[in-house]
């Protein structure tokens, strides 16, 4: 059973930083494709950044600049260090992955958590 657990979440001031983790478990493969959602309260979720497993990269136009993904593949773990940190910011953050065996498309979500912006 694969299991994606975020940390790292929490209250910041505006113009702060975080930094978010997701560790992927119960598998002996290497996550393909990792990334970052959320979703803020009567809003849809809309994607934040993701990561291919060969490191490429693809940012929202809200946060280009100002956050960056990358990843440990040995670990299965994918980041998300935000910085210069926003109200609009505001949202439980998702982790994603993606999962490629035999010709079958696996998807996984962790629990989410809350980054909350605010002075």
């Amino acid at each position: 059973q694969v299991q994606l657990v975020e940390s790292g979440g929490g209250l910041v001031q505006p113009g702060g930083s975080l930094r978010l983790s997701c560790a992927a478990s119960g598998t002996i493969f290497r996550m393909n494709a990792m990334g970052w959602y959320r979703q803020a309260p009567g809003k849809e979720r809309e994607l934040v950044a993701t990561i291919t497993n060969g490191g490429s990269t693809n940012y929202a136009d809200s946060v280009k600049g100002r956050f960056a993904i990358s990843r440990d593949n040995a670990k299965n773990t994918v980041y998300l260090q935000m910085n210069s940190l926003k109200p609009e910011d505001t949202a439980v953050y998702y982790c994603n992955a993606e999962l490629w065996r035999l010709g079958v498309r696996y998807e996984y979500w962790g629990q989410g958590t809350q980054v909350t912006v605010s002075s």
